[in-house]
């Protein structure tokens, strides 16, 4: 909704369009009334035009334009339910032969095809029009209301929506519907009525700003709630620097250059005489996965530790810079008091007492020059746009690093032991995990929006946590590539592992291509394939999961390729089950943790189901224990169209018929879906139609776009509303688990540090 304010300076907004388009004769016709208000080329903008054209010219001016706005702005409730009326009221006239909107409707009913000319509808004071909507009519709007918002429906169902609505709105059974009985219809959605009555200029707004995020305020105490783990680190981190820092400034005498060579090269962070390879130890995934389930785990920043990596990185190139240029003015200083030797003379001999490009500094400038293509080339223009080897490569020169650093300082190998060794026992695991064998992948499916869909045979040793995540590497796609990907089926699933793929950069849309083209065709399946995808059936079945999927893409090569794994690997995700309220946020692709979870829980549904041996009553017992203290679970997903919510929605319905079956202390998940293309109530363009879907909804007890009982809400999350709710309900402290994108990520936490709850984002 829009204040008084802002309605002013939207009109302000028009009124600088218009002159900008109009031209000298301060007149607009309906392509320039688009361009001018930024709206789609469609029916509704037709329709708006067609009220606004008072005197029927075919153009509009400045003072009939602002005339309507301003009726809508500041008119009263009837007079906005009078213009909602009129949009609605396409047929444009009394006289049937004089309609300049023909609508056309086939024998079947709504298979109306209409002519795109302007209709002779006005705004009080113009003529009328017919005073009545027909079904026809109706159908035709629904029709284009579904195009508005991007929602592909059959046939069937254009019709199922507008019968419900008709039926709803035609109180007197008359055949078509009237002013009144409109008006009438509409009280009983409050929502809607109270949009119209706060603002119709919401109607027309043009395309909202990116999304502004309230910036988080610093230093209360919700932020630092959030933020307590990663603030310690810093603050140690920055301690132990400044305290190495003053130990070495007592060790040398007092001359700025002298004094800050070797001060420099006894921080953490330095290439020189580095006590503690910091950057490398924040990359030790399997030491991190194995802190996680340590009392450590809740104090150090172990979901940031990327971040981490790369603000230390940047320290490291700044004091190595420091340390090299205080040598280099220790040597000017040197040369200028000898009057014998030239600068060079210091820089390229191998002088003992001074060091040179001979000397110990012959062994200090190569590292800082491969420190400075690691941080050029890990840079995200680099990684993203196709050249994701470039950054792999030079980051394995950190090798080259760590062995020129133990010949140029004595003391170095001291600071290095103890994390080397980690380093070398994490490398010897994931190697032998390489060097195993390699997994077959047993059945791929090509989702919508260019998802893969793979199916991998499970090794007996693999054990990882729901949310989890390893690094996947194929040889047909990329022999010395490895990326992380979220598993998204269950530990409980034992012969197989799921992952979800979406096709955003080189090497994931490689995959996808590669499975687009079969190999050649195979009547049978591999018996591995086929006796893996029989004992899943079976597994489904047992736990009533749908064994239907979209058409597995394993009969049509001679041999899936084989792939490696290296992991599992901990997230955020394995917090969850240790919350009392734990709400879930998911994104696009961004649902695969959740999925995993999700299915998790339905398995330990089925474990604790219990039933009576009389009457057949069955319940489910409480399932919190050590593991899972969860009391309720929000499940958010949000989805840019329709297409997106195929990916999982055979495991969300099940999930909800558990729900049905175990409801007498009040659901423990509850779920809500959120499609972003579509428009939402606030807006004229879909008014009709969410009234259609909510009333078809509450009387099929499905919802038209997924097939789920959840209603699809159309739009963005109201954040503040849905935090709100949640706090209302008081299930115990509340726990935000997001994945997605790092622009909603800040919208999210903002809201989280507001409420005073925590937030956790996935990092890879």
């Amino acid at each position: 909704t829009m204040s008084v304010g802002e309605d002013a300076e939207w009109l302000r907004w028009v009124t600088k369009q218009f002159g900008s388009i109009a031209g000298q004769d301060k007149e607009i016709n309906l392509e320039e009334f688009r361009t001018a208000l930024q709206v789609k080329e469609s029916f509704f903008a037709e329709r708006f035009f067609a009220l606004f054209d008072t005197d029927g010219s075919g153009t509009i001016s400045l003072e009939e334009l602002l005339k309507a706005l301003s009726l809508l702005v500041h008119g009263t409730e009837m007079d906005k339910l009078r213009f909602l009326f009129q949009v609605y009221d396409v047929d444009g006239g009394s006289d049937c032969t004089d309609q300049r909107w023909k609508v056309k409707v086939a024998p079947g009913g709504c298979e109306g095809a209409v002519v795109h000319q302007v209709p002779a509808l006005r705004l009080p004071g113009a003529r009328a029009g017919s005073g009545c909507i027909e079904p026809e009519e109706l159908c035709v709007v629904l029709r284009w209301c579904l195009r508005e918002s991007a929602i592909a429906l059959p046939e069937q169902r254009l019709r199922d929506l507008t019968l419900a609505l008709f039926e709803a709105a035609d109180k007197d059974h008359s055949g078509s519907i009237t002013f009144e009985e409109l008006k009438e219809e509409l009280e009983a959605f409050p929502e809607v009525m109270e949009n119209l009555t706060i603002s119709a200029a919401s109607w027309l707004k043009p395309p909202a700003a990116a999304e502004r995020s309230r910036r988080p305020r610093r230093l209360t105490r919700a932020y630092w709630h959030n933020h307590r783990g990663t603030l310690a680190f810093l603050g140690g981190y920055t301690s132990l620097n400044l305290l190495l820092f003053s130990l070495a400034l007592q060790l040398h005498p007092p001359s700025t250059s002298l004094t800050l060579a070797p001060s420099t090269s006894s921080c953490p962070s330095s290439p020189a005489l580095a006590p503690l390879p910091l950057p490398e130890v924040l990359m030790l995934r399997r030491c991190l996965t194995w802190l996680r389930a340590t009392p450590l785990g809740k104090a150090l920043p172990l979901d940031q530790h990327v971040a981490c990596h790369q603000l230390v990185g940047y320290v490291v190139l700044v004091l190595a810079a420091a340390h090299t240029g205080a040598h280099l003015a220790n040597f000017s200083r040197l040369a200028q008091q000898d009057g014998r030797r030239a600068l060079a003379h210091y820089l390229f001999s191998a002088l003992p007492e001074v060091g040179g490009l001979g000397g110990a500094s012959q062994r200090g400038g190569p590292p800082q020059g491969l420190l400075a293509a690691m941080l050029a080339f890990s840079s995200p223009c680099v990684r993203r746009s196709g050249h994701f080897e470039v950054f792999y490569w030079t980051h394995l020169s950190y090798i080259s690093v760590w062995t020129l650093l133990l010949l140029h300082g004595p003391h170095f190998w001291k600071w290095f032991v103890v994390p080397g060794c980690l380093f070398v026992l994490e490398k010897v695991q994931g190697l032998a995990w390489r060097r195993a064998g390699g997994l077959r992948i047993v059945e791929v499916n090509l989702l919508p929006s260019k998802v893969t869909h793979l199916v991998i045979e499970r090794p007996q040793s693999f054990h990882y946590k729901p949310g989890d995540y390893i690094y996947l590497n194929i040889p047909a796609i990329a022999t010395y590539e490895w990326h992380p990907f979220t598993i998204s089926s269950a530990p409980e699933q034992q012969e197989t592992l799921w992952l979800h793929i979406r096709s955003l950069g080189q090497w994931t849309n490689k995959l996808y291509e590669y499975f687009q083209e079969p190999k050649c065709p195979s009547p049978e399946p591999k018996p591995l394939s086929r006796s893996l995808r029989e004992k899943r059936g079976q597994r489904w079945a047992q736990v009533g999961l749908s064994s239907e999927r979209s058409p597995s893409l394993a009969d049509c090569f001679c041999g899936l390729p084989q792939c490696y794994i290296d992991g599992p690997y901990g997230t955020p995700a394995r917090r969850i089950f240790g919350s009392e309220h734990a709400v879930l946020i998911g994104a696009g692709i961004g649902i695969t943790p959740f999925a995993s979870i999700l299915q998790s829980i339905m398995y330990r549904y089925r474990r604790r189901k219990q039933s009576c041996p009389s009457c057949h009553y069955s319940w489910c017992e409480d399932l919190r224990d050590e593991e899972m203290m969860l009391r309720k679970v929000d499940f958010i997903w949000i989805n840019r169209d329709q297409k997106h919510f195929e990916w999982f929605v055979s495991l969300l319905t099940k999930l909800e018929m558990e729900q049905a079956e175990q409801e007498p202390g009040g659901r423990f998940l509850e779920m809500h879906m959120y499609m972003t293309s579509a428009l939402s109530k606030n807006d004229m363009k879909a008014i009709g139609l969410q009234m259609a879907l909510d009333l078809l909804a509450t009387k099929e007890q499905k919802d038209s776009i997924t097939g789920l009982r959840t209603r699809t809400q159309p739009g963005r999350p109201d954040w503040s509303k849905v935090f709100g709710k949640v706090a209302e309900e008081k299930r115990g402290k509340v726990q935000v688990f997001f994945c997605g994108s790092p622009a909603l990520a800040k919208v999210i936490r903002a809201q989280c540090e507001r409420f005073g709850f925590r937030f956790f984002k996935e990092h890879f």
